[in-house]
């Protein structure tokens, strides 16, 4: 008899759930997050299971690796594409894993992607730099803002940048508020060494792949935001058609449609947010340095506005990596930009 698991993962707990063909629970049980337990708990059923579910949540990549070790068919699923219907009674831990197991059963399951255990460890080293990356950021406005208050001037971010504490001195503000751009200065000084060290590995680690040189080929598009990119995407064979790159990189609208006439939106979330963000970056980049860019966003903003033509744009680039990607030939402008 086949049988299906769905777990619902939380931070300090698991609800394992296992049904039958007609969807009768035979196994439901609370866990504490241990490996042991978990494959202790799904060994009974192990010849019969045709799959495990898994939502993913933040911290899924213990549970899963361990599952695939051991065997199991592991399936991710995407919490944000998954809704039940709304007009049920009651909805727990324990029927929100039965669920999972059911959509398995009926193959109506919407799988997120697995990303391979190796590769994980550098586009987390990526993530980290962007998150110290948006820090920084706030410590230069930070300083940039007091400096405003006090002064009725502006400063510029590159001039914060080369700031020291002797120049914080030359300011002449009373001594709480040199103490306070100097706390802003020290951190965002020490987030700049962190960021440089880990921006060196990150370059050790993605500049042997062949992709990295084919990406940095695309106008906008540097070292920071191709490795981005690259590790964001993961294997390009998983996307079937540029289609789902795009929407994957939240660069298509999202809406409903009923008798040709838009009816609301759909889940304009579903996506990767880190690649949305590199591909804006490299629209906004590449209206400055690739004249043809500048042509399309320009006639785009000339018929709409300036948020949508960088959309826009944003699609375009998309759509030629992926092109790029699975044909490992460089960017060519011609081609793009028609």
């Amino acid at each position: 008899m086949n049988k299906f698991s769905g777990i619902d993962l939380h931070s300090n707990n698991s609800v394992v759930v296992v049904s039958d063909e007609a969807d009768r629970i035979v196994y439901q049980r609370r866990l504490p997050n241990d490996p042991l337990q978990s494959r202790a708990a799904l060994a009974p059923h192990r010849e019969d299971l045709v799959g495990v579910v898994i939502e993913a949540t933040y911290n899924w990549y213990w549970l899963v690796d361990e599952l695939m070790n051991d065997g199991y068919r592991v399936h991710l699923a995407n919490p944000a594409a998954i809704r039940q219907y709304e007009g049920l009674k009651y909805s727990g831990d324990f029927t929100d894993a039965a669920y999972l197991a059911q959509l398995l059963r009926l193959g109506l399951l919407a799988e997120g992607y697995i990303y391979p255990a190796d590769e994980r460890p550098v586009r987390d080293l990526s993530r980290k730099r962007m998150q110290l990356v948006q820090c920084r950021t706030a410590q230069i406005l930070a300083i940039e803002n007091l400096f405003s208050r006090h002064t009725g001037e502006q400063m510029s971010s590159e001039r914060v940048k080369r700031l020291d504490e002797a120049q914080v001195n030359g300011f002449g503000f009373v001594p709480d508020l040199t103490l306070a751009i100097q706390a802003n200065l020290a951190v965002m000084q020490t987030l700049q060494e962190e960021i440089g060290i880990l921006e060196t590995r990150l370059m050790q680690r993605v500049k042997p792949n062949p992709d990295y040189a084919l990406l940095n080929s695309v106008p906008g598009i540097g070292p920071v935001l191709a490795t981005t990119i690259m590790q964001e995407t993961g294997t390009i064979s998983r996307f079937t058609k540029v289609g789902n790159f795009s929407s994957y990189c939240r660069c298509v609208d999202s809406r409903r449609e009923s008798n040709s006439r838009k009816k609301g939106e759909g889940n304009a979330k579903n996506g990767n947010k880190y690649l949305a963000w590199a591909f804006v970056e490299a629209a906004n980049f590449a209206i400055r340095s690739c004249p043809e860019a500048r042509r399309f966003y320009e006639r785009k903003k000339h018929a709409r506005n300036r948020i949508v033509a960088i959309k826009a744009l944003a699609h375009k680039l998309a759509r030629a990596s992926y092109h790029i990607l699975r044909e490992h030939k460089p960017f060519e402008v011609t081609r793009c930009f028609r």
